[in-house]
């Protein structure tokens, strides 16, 4: 089951190839929305057939490198399942949403087929080579995605991505060996590992492979100072692209976290759990602040993203960083942790698909060039406002979920590092309420023309349908979270007690 989820869309890329080139440009976005769709069924019958509590389920297993302690190991638990239905939902909105797109779609759909496979592997892998390469078959994916259809200087920051990313993966292989050389008897298995628990005592040893893992991991969250690359990449990638590298991308590092470097490492994880804490803390604010200086609306959102890893960041830190917290507290931060995880792919998504609309009508991300779409165009002006209070976490949609459950499971082992963290949701409001204010109030501003607007059309049906499921997703986890932490408290709890060794 895990394995067609996983391997049938880059199935449906080659399909694509076969088509003649002479295909009508419609069939081929036709077959991607299809193969999305399908995708989305086959993740949802995984969730149907899943038991809350029960541990891995759905594992399948397959002899790869034996010599080398490598093998095909998949399932999913509470920790990947959602971030699975998240990923095939992200990419059936992207699909939807490139309707327009004119530029070498069978190449384009294809890409993104591949990526998609690339995004369920990664979450689905149990053995520490297989996730090694997913992690970087998603870089070379994105490379070409933002090189092939980014904007002006789409190359330049496809390159910076691809460097930045590149070194961080070859710092997770070395994490990655050392566990290897620690385990006895040697494997890359991630639950034998676990089991093992291989660095336990090692403090020294210990400590190198989890700066290792951490530095890997940080630069896919991205966490400060390993963010650079992630501003430029997001203004310069497509619609569609930004959409899955926030949505999805950002977070196979923070599910590392909770996958390979808690569980695995605990003695050096409850060690220097306080280092990371105040790296969250510092991405919080850092993110919050800088992306309150900008002017160009599609920066502005890709610093929120460094804000909201931050929040991910510090939950998990501070479920480590005191042993005199109560268990409950832990467990809400971590769970916390996942829930952000869900909700930020949700609500940035969503907010890097409206940008796409912005630049296709005004062919501009500079907020300074509009005013007063909101006579114009209201249906954008709401969706872009609802996916805006969303993201600074009002009441009534999952970012409030997510945000209240890590303040709270953070706030007893560290009451400062919290108290600092609330302030980047004031600044997040205020970044977010004069977006709003500049671009949909006051009186009529488009670019290129300025005291006589050229029209400014409202959401398309297509962008409509790619928008408005992940922000109604938003308001029902917002509302009634419990079929989603149901899933994910008990892979929280479990993750917990292997930590605690």
């Amino acid at each position: 089951m895990l394995t067609a989820l996983v391997f049938a869309p880059t199935a449906v890329a080659l399909l694509l190839f076969a088509l003649p080139r002479r295909t009508a440009p419609t069939v081929f976005w036709a077959v991607w929305v299809t193969a999305s769709a399908v995708e989305l069924a086959l993740v949802i019958a995984v969730w149907v057939g899943y038991e809350p509590g029960g541990g891995m389920q759905f594992e399948e297993r397959a002899r790869w490198i034996p010599g080398a302690g490598v093998g095909y190991h998949v399932g999913v638990d509470g920790l990947s399942l959602p971030l699975l239905a998240l990923t095939c939902l992200l990419f059936l909105a992207c699909a939807v949403h490139s309707l327009r797109e004119n530029r070498r779609i069978r190449e384009f759909a294809a890409l993104f087929l591949f990526l998609q496979t690339t995004c369920l592997g990664l979450f689905v892998a149990l053995d520490l080579i297989l996730f090694f390469v997913f992690f970087d078959l998603s870089i070379v994916a994105m490379y070409f995605v933002i090189a092939g259809w980014g904007h002006r200087q789409a190359a330049r920051a496809a390159l910076k991505f691809f460097l930045y990313t590149f070194i961080g993966s070859l710092a997770l292989l070395l994490g990655f060996i050392g566990l290897y050389l620690a385990a006895s008897p040697h494997t890359f298995d991630i639950v034998e590992l676990t089991e093992q628990n291989p660095l336990a005592g090692r403090s020294v040893y210990g400590a190198l492979v989890l700066l290792a893992v951490v530095v890997g991991l940080a630069v896919k969250t991205p966490t400060v100072p390993f963010h650079t690359w992630l501003p430029p990449a997001h203004v310069e990638a497509p619609a569609a692209g930004s959409a899955i590298l926030a949505g999805v991308l950002l977070k196979m590092g923070t599910y590392g976290f909770v996958r390979i470097a808690m569980p695995i490492l605990p003695e050096a994880w409850r060690r220097y759990a306080l280092v990371l804490v105040v790296i969250g803390v510092v991405s919080v604010l850092h993110g919050a602040l800088v992306a309150l200086a900008q002017t160009d609306f599609k920066r502005m959102v890709a610093y929120t993203s460094v804000n909201h890893m931050g929040y991910i960041v510090l939950a998990l830190g501070a479920a480590a960083a005191t042993a005199d917290s109560s268990e409950q507290a832990r467990s809400l931060a971590v769970t916390g942790a996942v829930t952000q995880m869900v909700s930020h792919g949700l609500l940035t998504g969503a907010l890097f698909l409206l940008a796409g609309v912005l630049h296709e009508r005004g062919r501009t991300y500079d907020m300074g060039a509009y005013s007063g779409l909101a006579a114009v165009a209201p249906a954008f002006a709401a969706m872009t406002g609802v996916a805006a209070f969303a993201s600074l976490g009002l009441p009534g949609f999952s970012g409030f979920i997510a945000e209240f459950q890590i303040f709270t499971g953070s706030l007893g082992p560290q009451p400062l590092a919290t108290a600092l963290s609330v302030l980047g949701i004031l600044l997040t409001a205020g970044l977010f309420l004069r977006a709003l204010r500049q671009v949909f109030t006051g009186p009529l501003r488009l670019p290129d023309a300025p005291g006589t607007p050229r029209a400014f059309p409202d959401m398309r049906v297509h962008e409509s349908v790619s928008v408005v499921p992940l922000l109604v997703l938003a308001v029902v986890l917002g509302v009634a979270p419990r079929f989603l932490l149901d899933v994910v408290e008990p892979a929280s709890r479990s993750v917990l007690e292997l930590l605690a060794r």
